[in-house]
């Protein structure tokens, strides 16, 4: 190893080393004598990450644009999807149909190279992305930008499809097949590889390294950590023991996710493929039975979320407001254009990177279209945003309690429904966020230290249970948006490539040299 990439990975080593540092030092509570320290370690943990880390970060993410008055961030990630859009020809429309039969396995063909079959792999990225923003996080976009708010959402989920198929398209092409039949892939391998075959090695390196840090810290916080917090503030309202002592939930979801992610991607895989689907089926159930019991009131809705989104004197700055708070809300679930799922998407197997872009474009398609929208309409036809009693959890922004209180005035039992939703969307998160965040150190480090982010991630596991320092997590979930600055600049820049390979894919569909080889799924 040369003298540059000793240099290269110390550095690497010295900021995750920093990052990790911080939350374990907030995890404290020891008080300080009265009279001379008034906040506890962790407050002041909290203040100093507030202060140097998330204020900056904030700051520079969602600058508002001038004019458009937009944050750069969701602007970045919507211009990105509207480019991939008409890029590819609309692809998240020309080939929706074909992504159903390639999920069902009617092109599935068991020679081929990868790890998990395309079901699996739509799982398991899915398993990352339909989580507890599609609960907490809808209801809080409905209450401050209004129903219109659901429109845009809808709009930027059906875009992020585009941005979803060029990325992970791109992730099958660069990805690396080792001698053991393991595959090492994701944007970190096309930003470096794919940049470096045009000419743009220097500039492919700097994005691949700041993608891969981005994405360590992410799984580190907002897919592991933050997780863990957000469900345990729900499931301890139904089961008392965790209330008194949080930290026996944090050893329970060590348990549980260490059994899954020391196996790799195959377990993860065979776990999300059943877990997926049962907590999708599980949430969209309560959501249609609350909007059934209030069908009277669901055309009225659908008027003020079409009229809503153009209204001039819609909530939270007019139409501009309305439409960057349901933009924001749907990159921030999809994570089209981050480039996150593509780390997943490369085990698959397939013999045309394009199929499994394909398969891809229905994930933005579930997570917002279909699971988003759903809770939207949860919140608009119950009203709950108007109820007096529940103003408290407009206020403070606490969704999940607001979607609890819509569905608990429907189904009673809804508050123990909603705590089981909570914990498979959070478990299955942090097992797919493992591995996103382990192929990025192994990336950086080598095969040989894998076990140390392993280790790692699960201390971060039950830290989440007893950390209360909202900056320091805020964070590490800030670092998960910030992928989208190498992400969608690189994948600008090869997305030429990606428009060549899928019109020769659709010739070689339409000529008959690509087939169905196998029996879809039943």
């Amino acid at each position: 190893m040369t003298w540059a990439n000793s240099l290269f990975r110390s550095a690497c080593v010295a900021v995750l080393v920093a990052a990790a540092v911080a939350p374990f030092a907030a995890a404290g509570d020891e008080v300080a004598p009265a009279g001379l320290l008034q906040l506890s370690l962790e407050q002041r943990a909290d203040q100093f990450f507030g202060a140097y880390f998330v204020a900056p970060l904030a700051t520079v993410f969602f600058w508002e644009v001038p004019v458009i008055r937009m944050p750069i961030v969701v602007l970045w990630l919507l211009v990105g999807s509207i480019y991939f859009t008409l890029r590819m020809g609309f692809v998240n429309v020309r080939m929706f149909g074909h992504a159903i039969e390639l999920v069902r396995g009617k092109y599935d063909d068991p020679e081929a190279v990868g790890e998990v079959s395309h079901f699996q792999a739509l799982a398991t990225a899915l398993s990352a992305t339909v989580g507890l923003g599609n609960i907490a996080g809808v209801a809080i976009a409905v209450s401050v930008g209004g129903p219109g708010a659901t429109l845009w959402m809808i709009v930027a989920g059906f875009l992020g499809m585009s941005a979803k198929f060029t990325e992970v398209t791109l992730g099958q092409m660069y990805r690396h097949i080792r001698p053991d039949g393991s595959v090492m892939g994701g944007a970190m391998y096309y930003l470096s590889d794919g940049l470096a075959a045009r000419g743009l090695a220097p500039l492919g390196r700097v994005l691949a390294v700041a993608f891969a840090i981005l994405c360590i810290g992410g799984s580190l916080g907002g897919g592991n950590s933050f997780q863990v917090k957000q469900g345990l503030d729900q499931i301890r309202t139904v089961i008392p023991v965790f209330d008194a002592h949080p930290w026996a939930y944090g050893l329970v979801m060590v348990v549980l996710v260490g059994i899954v992610i020391i196996g790799g991607i195959r377990r993860i895989a065979t776990v999300a493929d059943k877990i997926v689907p049962a907590m999708c089926i599980l949430y969209v159930l309560a959501c249609l039975y609350v909007v059934l019991a209030h069908a009277a009131e669901v055309p009225a809705a659908l008027v003020a979320i079409v009229r809503g989104g153009f209204s001039p004197d819609a909530a939270f700055g007019g139409f501009v407001g309305c439409l960057v708070t349901g933009i924001r809300r749907a990159a921030f679930s999809n994570e089209a254009g981050i480039g996150s799922a593509a780390i997943a998407h490369s085990a698959a197997r397939c013999d045309h990177p394009v199929q499994e872009g394909v398969v891809s474009l229905l994930e933005p398609f579930i997570d917002t279209v279909v699971v988003c929208t759903m809770t939207a309409l949860v919140i608009v036809v119950t009203g709950i945003c108007d109820d007096e009693g529940c103003r408290i959890y407009v206020e403070q922004q606490q969704g999940a309690a607001l979607t609890s209180a819509a569905m608990a005035g429907e189904i009673s039992w809804f508050p123990y429904v909603l705590s089981i939703a909570i914990f498979l969307f959070s478990y299955s998160t942090m097992i797919s966020w493992s591995y996103y965040g382990e192929r990025c150190w192994t990336w950086l480090f080598g095969e040989r230290v894998t076990i140390l982010f392993r280790l790692l991630f699960l201390s971060f596991t039950f830290l989440g249970s007893i950390v209360t320092a909202t900056n320091v997590l805020d964070f590490s979930d800030l670092m998960i948006l910030g992928m989208a600055f190498p992400n969608i600049l690189g994948v600008v820049l090869l997305s030429g490539t990606v428009a060549g390979s899928l019109a020769e894919y659709r010739r070689a569909l339409a000529t008959g040299e690509i087939r169905p080889v196998a029996s879809p799924r039943s």
